[in-house]
């Protein structure tokens, strides 16, 4: 499914009043992990200013042992000091990674913003070297534009 095939689907779940928020942002991540092939971990972390610390919620993938990530660590950590996409073509050539597993090979990651402030982002961690396009960080923007009226 391509990206504008996708992007109706996300704002059927955003807009969908018979589940709640953390069911809406489950959905959403078994959506982009089930049809988009190089897509292998899909989740949300969520900021929490006061402690300058990452939250994880809803994914869809390996478990992970990052529920929580100081800012500024690693690539989740940077792009919530940031503000900005942070995309990774090869996880092994990228200082201040934190490895998730042997199989991610890449990651991206696309802050949140609701009201101008970063309040979390989606974090996508893939098995294939360098898949990652402009194309994908457009999408993405995208989801978190739909993700925010949640918020």
């Amino acid at each position: 499914m391509t990206f504008q095939e996708l992007q109706p689907k996300i704002s059927a779940i955003v807009s969908d009043t018979t589940i709640v928020r953390d069911e809406k942002l489950l959905a959403i991540c078994q959506l982009l992990s089930e049809n988009i092939e190089y897509y292998n971990w899909v989740g949300f972390y969520f900021a929490n200013h006061e402690t300058k610390t990452l939250h994880l919620g809803p994914y869809v993938g390996a478990e992970t042992d990052h529920t929580v990530i100081p800012f500024g660590k690693g690539i989740c950590g940077q792009v919530a000091e940031s503000n900005a996409n942070f995309v990774v073509p090869d996880v092994n050539a990228q200082d201040n990674y934190i490895a998730c597993s042997f199989t991610v090979k890449s990651e991206i990651v696309v802050p949140l913003f609701v009201d101008g402030k970063n309040i979390g982002q989606i974090d996508i961690d893939s098995h294939v070297i360098d898949p990652f396009t402009e194309a994908d960080e457009r999408f993405l923007e995208f989801v978190n534009q739909e993700v925010a009226k949640l918020f």
